[in-house]
């Protein structure tokens, strides 16, 4: 690799740099970030929902009882059979005894009958907003056949999403020792929820639903807070997990996820999920220095029909940072080796790099923005012999 050499070629392009993209490079005056708050739960993550990027932490990994946020996947796994056609809103489900609010009789439910028919649609409504464990029941019945196969399902879905430490055993979250989750994978599974299931995730920021004649309210209180935009997510509970909350807003163009899991009383979850979402808000940005197609660095090129090629990426570079930090971000690059063509056009041929006081923040495939042809046979000998006596250095 041209690491050294090439890194310090880049900084040579800077003046012509900020022209072209716009996004200026200067020193500032520090900017001041306080650590995250203390939160009490046994684990929690604050996650940029576009990047991905982890704000806050705590015991992330670790594997605890999910309790009704257990939800959330079935509603996903339900989601995504929706989005491929193979069930509809429209689909009258007949209340088996598994699934009969009956059975259910110390927990959550929408007071589905056995033997009655009721739509995905409502069963959906029953779920997210009343959070019934009779309607989770009924639904994995519908899709899968059982319980035990729609949780197969959903370890599936869960694989294919990059979670990692979660196991599932049945479709509501009622407590079993071989049922966890950890809140990297809850924040994961609600990147996915949102982005890959939207009419689904749309239902989580109702306040209220009535079925049979019963009305109950969304238990995720901070739908009712003024000073933030939550729209989701879902709340979760028994004896054994505790009292969990995973919380999704907007704010200035920026969403966050905020998953907090094992604290010790219902308001608890809402305050340390609050403090996250603020936080998080007050002191971070989600910026996008470079767009897909725009030109970093035109850079020599030997052997072809062109001196110059030139280089940029073929994605956006969103990046999660302190905010008031967007003006000493440094951006430079590494070439896998001395371009020669041939060339095709989005060929990658290093790495652009972002740093932030000295550490790599994020880097990307650098790729060429045009195909550069071999030269003429004059050409090519005048490169060759640059190359060999090193001016091509």
């Amino acid at each position: 690799m041209l690491k050294k050499n090439l890194r310090a070629n880049s900084l040579s392009f800077f003046s012509t740099l900020l022209l072209v993209i716009s996004f200026t490079f200067s020193a500032s005056a520090a900017v001041v970030i306080p650590p995250a708050p203390s939160v009490d739960a046994k684990g929690f993550v604050l996650t940029d929902f576009e990047t991905g990027h982890a704000i806050a932490e705590q015991n992330a990994d670790m594997q605890l009882a999910p309790a009704s946020l257990t939800k959330m996947m079935t509603a996903y796994v339900v989601g995504k059979e929706l989005n491929e056609g193979n069930i509809a809103l429209t689909d009258k489900v007949t209340i088996s005894e598994n699934a009969w609010a009956k059975k259910f009789p110390e927990s959550s439910k929408m007071f589905i009958e056995v033997g009655t028919q009721v739509t995905v649609d409502e069963l959906l409504h029953g779920m997210i907003i009343q959070s019934g464990n009779d309607a989770c029941v009924a639904l994995a019945e519908h899709v899968a056949g059982s319980e035990s196969a729609f949780a197969s399902m959903m370890n599936a879905h869960g694989t294919n999403i990059g979670m990692t430490g979660s196991n599932w055993v049945n479709s509501h979250g009622l407590h079993d020792p071989d049922h966890f989750t950890t809140p990297r994978d809850m924040a994961i599974l609600s990147k996915a929820l949102i982005e890959e299931t939207p009419d689904v995730y749309a239902l989580f920021k109702q306040k209220e639903y009535t079925f049979n004649g019963i009305k109950q309210y969304n238990r995720n209180s901070l739908l009712w807070d003024q000073s933030l935009n939550v729209d989701g997510i879902k709340t979760g509970h028994t004896s054994d997990a505790g009292y969990s909350l995973v919380t999704s807003a907007e704010q200035g163009g920026m969403r966050l996820v905020s998953v907090v899991m094992g604290t010790d009383s219902e308001r608890s979850r809402k305050v340390e999920n609050k403090k996250l979402l603020r936080y998080g808000f007050r002191f971070y940005e989600t910026v996008t220095p470079y767009k897909a197609g725009e030109s970093f660095v035109s850079h020599r090129i030997y052997m072809g029909d062109r001196e110059t090629v030139d280089l940029g990426i073929n994605q956006a570079t969103p990046i999660t940072i302190p905010r008031g930090q967007a003006d000493n971000l440094k951006a430079n690059f590494e070439l896998n080796k001395k371009l020669e063509a041939p060339l095709a056009k989005g060929q990658v041929v290093g790495t652009l790099y972002l740093q932030l006081d000295g550490e790599d923040v994020a880097q990307y495939p650098l790729v060429t923005l045009q195909e550069v042809k071999e030269g003429s046979f004059f050409d090519r000998i005048i490169d060759y012999v640059m190359l060999q006596i090193g001016w091509g250095e």
